[in-house]
């Protein structure tokens, strides 16, 4: 509850962690201050972790993104590593456990590396390029230790298609992941390591700064707020996962061809806005699907054919991008859609006879009403997947 003035140097002074405190000095007083060191860290450190993962949950659900499970690695250490040793004991019946030395690394020694007799996994019989320490000099478990208890929980769990997601500087933990998965399950699982590069944020062209230790950041909260949920969301899908991401806040929101989330919407809107015309100068307020699609083989312009084999790659693509684990290809394929949209609407700018109404054909109207109905339903479609919205008109 005391001000204590300027923070030290080597904390983070992050304005989110402020509400914590405030709220800790509010139940507490100086109570924290009058108890040992560890109880009163304890407190600290529960209070924080409680708060910062209801931020983490809100920040979230801005984007629509919810978790069923939030899994604590904290529950593997409790009972004295219960579900860690059990784990290991489990790999040693198997004969995948043993005590000896490892070699010295080539290079750049890992962190766990160290030149003594321990307990380790033999993860070469399984594929990975070395075996993997689980007990430190120390007698307490290494990172790995707990990545055998977390991996065998989820088979345990049910589960038999495993997907890591990782950062792109945890490459090295593919191997060794994979080499786990066949000595806990066999074939019995199948598991895929993910590795996802880091988004920079620019403004304008120029790189926004950030530094934790500093408190100098940008929260997600803080992007949503400022260019919406569509724009972030088709961005982040607009890129394959190991690919880097810079997101300029100018680019995301200005309305042009550059901008892959708006160009898209404005094809949806584009499409709503064909129909609205129709209605107008057909003097149809309803247009009955039967008949648009009945009409179809009155289409022969190169830009509808086109457009015709572009909407019939969208189921292929969908199954392809789901088996590959690949949504980016879902966003690219729905900008390539919106092109060629637009393509075909300019020229039914320059040529009347290419407009989508001609009020004196109306066979041929419906053929291309109907071509214009596929499009938008494809685009809904899509835009839905990505978890974005498919505007009917835009301002």
């Amino acid at each position: 509850g005391e001000t204590i003035g300027e923070i030290p140097p080597g904390l983070y002074p992050g304005d989110y962690l402020v509400p914590v405190g405030q709220a800790l000095a509010q139940e507490f007083g100086g109570k924290l201050l009058q108890m040992p060191e560890d109880e009163a860290l304890a407190i600290v450190k529960d209070r924080t972790i409680d708060a910062m993962m209801a931020m983490i949950r809100e920040d979230l659900a801005l984007l629509n993104v919810h978790h069923d499970v939030f899994f604590s690695e904290r529950t593997l250490h409790a009972d004295h590593a219960k579900k860690i040793r059990a784990a290991i004991a489990d790999l040693t019946l198997k004969g995948h456990i043993y005590k000896g030395k490892l070699p010295p690394p080539k290079g750049e020694k890992p962190d766990d590396w160290e030149d003594r007799e321990q307990t380790l996994f033999r993860s070469t019989a399984v594929g990975d390029d070395m075996d993997r320490a689980l007990v430190k000099s120390d007698g307490s478990f290494t990172y790995f230790a707990a990545d055998v208890a977390y991996l065998k929980d989820k088979v345990e769990r049910g589960f038999v298609d495993l997907i890591y997601v990782l950062g792109a500087d945890h490459g090295g933990y593919v191997k060794r992941l994979e080499a786990l998965a066949r000595a806990i399950a066999g074939d019995e699982v199948k598991l895929t390591v993910l590795l996802c590069q880091l988004v920079k944020l620019f403004r304008d062209g120029e790189p926004v700064r950030m530094s934790k230790r500093s408190g100098d950041f940008v929260t997600l909260r803080e992007v949503v707020e400022e260019v919406g949920r569509d724009p972030i969301r088709f961005m982040m899908l607009y890129r394959k996962n190991d690919a880097p991401l810079d997101f300029d806040f100018a680019k995301v929101t200005e309305q042009s061809k550059d901008n892959p989330v708006f160009y898209v919407q404005y094809a949806s809107a584009r499409c709503h806005s064909v129909f609205r015309q129709a209605s107008e100068q057909l003097g149809e307020a309803n247009f009955d699907r039967n008949r648009l699609t009945a009409s179809v083989a009155s289409l022969s312009d190169e830009g509808e054919i086109g457009l015709i084999r572009k909407l019939a790659e969208y189921p292929r693509l969908i199954e392809s991008a789901a088996l590959a684990l690949e949504p980016h290809r879902l966003a690219f394929y729905l900008y390539d859609l919106a092109s060629s949209f637009h393509g075909h609407w300019n020229r039914g700018t320059d040529n009347p006879d290419l407009r989508f109404v001609k009020v004196n054909d109306r066979q041929l109207t419906y053929a291309r009403l109907g071509l214009v109905q596929a499009v938008s339903d494809v685009l809904t479609s899509g835009l839905t997947l990505i978890g974005a919205d498919a505007p009917t008109e835009m301002r």
